[in-house]
């Protein structure tokens, strides 16, 4: 367990003060303890990320000599320390849900995350009266990031002041809402995990100036909800310097957690603001059975949707934004990731209704290897870009990831079955008519 707590934790105690999904469970240990399909590793020390992004750079070298625009995915989990991971996304989990308060009170409370706006002036006054900063001090701090001119500050000049707390004279103090007492936010961090967030950053720029090199896109798969606040966050900083020009490193975004429709829309608009190109994989999700068990044994909400059918909603309704976004800006790219013949259909759909053309590469779609076939072979048959997914690596180490997508796809076996029957029709098509081997 010393390997997954942060060295400030060490020095004072701090875990039990933190929300309870942001931390190590002796019990899962965030990976083990009877969770068959998930492992996520805990590392010592920084050597063991750089030996990871070696094998990273390997891996892209290989897609750019298999297939032309390939994909490379990556883990962030392998490239930053996850304990690291978990404590960043809870200082952005707490930052964002201070927002959401403050929205609250000047009577947001029920609109869409986007369009809650805050008076500055207002603002200003809650900062002061809470004992946070002065007027003085959050006027500085409002203006040296451009928002002091503006009338209101959204979500999103919201996330751009944390970027800024060293522009704060003293540490950042956000109110607790169980305690009522003021907390440091940045409480969590010390020196190392600083010089780690540092780290992990390099490593990004270090792949994706690979994959331009090699005509590859660079892929960050989404992993659990404690880790993904985090993970996303250092994926968008990575776009914001790497998608210029076109899509090259592509965000993943899980249709079963409650707030993707939030956090793809939030993004979006991010980088139309900022006039860099959005990439997308969308999934449904592939550790639900952990999240539920981890979340009832902890005793936080469950971030899943309750139902499979409102999985699906999410999933399309994220979807259909981007379909809008990429028809009305055509900077934006998303990966269906789907083994779902509906979702499939969809998409078609709506891309024909939208006048988005398989040619454009802006859509392209996603299954596993030997999973789906089906789907895959005719896509790519009728022009639309199709890839598979290859899960590589030591078969002790790969069995659990394979495991876990048995758990997941509960209609595998189903599609097992559709499989055989569509293969033997075709083997007596062709016996039929003279044409085994064609």
């Amino acid at each position: 367990l010393s390997s997954r707590t942060s060295a400030a934790e060490k020095d004072t105690g701090g875990a039990e003060q933190r929300e309870k999904q942001y931390r190590t469970h002796q019990g899962f240990g965030d990976h083990y303890a009877g969770v068959t399909g998930v492992h996520t590793y805990f590392y010592a020390d920084e050597a063991k990320c750089d030996q990871h992004m070696e094998t990273f750079l390997r891996c892209i070298d290989a897609s750019s000599g298999s297939s032309v625009d390939g994909f490379s995915a990556i883990k962030l989990t392998a490239l930053a320390r996850p304990q690291f991971l978990v404590q960043f996304s809870e200082v952005l989990v707490k930052w964002r849900r201070f927002f959401l308060q403050m929205a609250a009170e000047q009577g947001q409370a029920g609109r869409a995350v986007l369009e809650m706006k805050l008076e500055v002036e207002k603002l200003q006054e809650t900062l002061a009266n809470l004992g946070i900063v002065s007027k003085a001090e959050s006027q500085e701090w409002l203006v040296g990031e451009r928002l002091g001119t503006n009338s209101t500050v959204d979500l999103l000049d919201w996330n751009s002041l944390l970027d800024s707390r060293t522009k704060i004279s003293k540490p950042l103090l956000i109110p607790n809402r169980q305690t009522g007492q003021l907390e440091p936010l940045l409480s969590g961090f010390s020196e190392e995990e600083d010089l780690q967030m540092k780290r992990v950053l390099q490593r990004m720029d270090v792949l994706a100036k690979r994959a331009m090199e090699k005509g590859v896109r660079l892929m960050v798969d989404a992993e659990q909800s404690y880790f993904q606040p985090a993970i996303s966050c250092l994926t968008v900083e990575t776009q914001r310097r790497f998608n210029r020009n076109k899509a090259i490193v592509f965000n993943t975004y899980q249709c079963y957690l409650r707030e993707a429709y939030d956090n793809v829309t939030g993004d979006v608009e991010l980088s139309r603001r900022e006039g860099w190109h959005f990439g997308t994989k969308l999934v449904r999700g592939a550790y639900m059975e952990q999240e539920r068990e981890r979340a009832a044994q902890m005793g936080y909400e469950d971030p899943i949707n309750p139902t499979y059918e409102k999985t699906n909603e999410m999933y399309h309704r994220c979807l259909d934004y981007v379909l809008e976004e990429i028809k009305h800006r055509r900077k934006a790219s998303v990966m269906v990731a789907s083994h779902n013949e509906d979702t499939v259909k969809f998409t078609l759909r709506r891309m024909m209704e939208l006048g988005i053309h398989p040619s454009e590469k802006k859509v392209c779609f996603g299954q596993l290897l030997g999973m789906c076939d089906q789907i895959t072979f005719p896509l790519g048959q009728a022009g639309f870009p199709v890839y598979k997914y290859v899960p590589y690596g030591p078969v002790n180490e790969v069995l659990p990831y394979l495991s876990r997508r048995a758990q997941e796809n509960r209609g595998f076996m189903q599609r097992a079955n559709r499989e055989r029957d569509l293969l033997w029709k075709e083997v007596k098509r062709r016996l039929l008519t003279g044409n085994l081997f064609s």
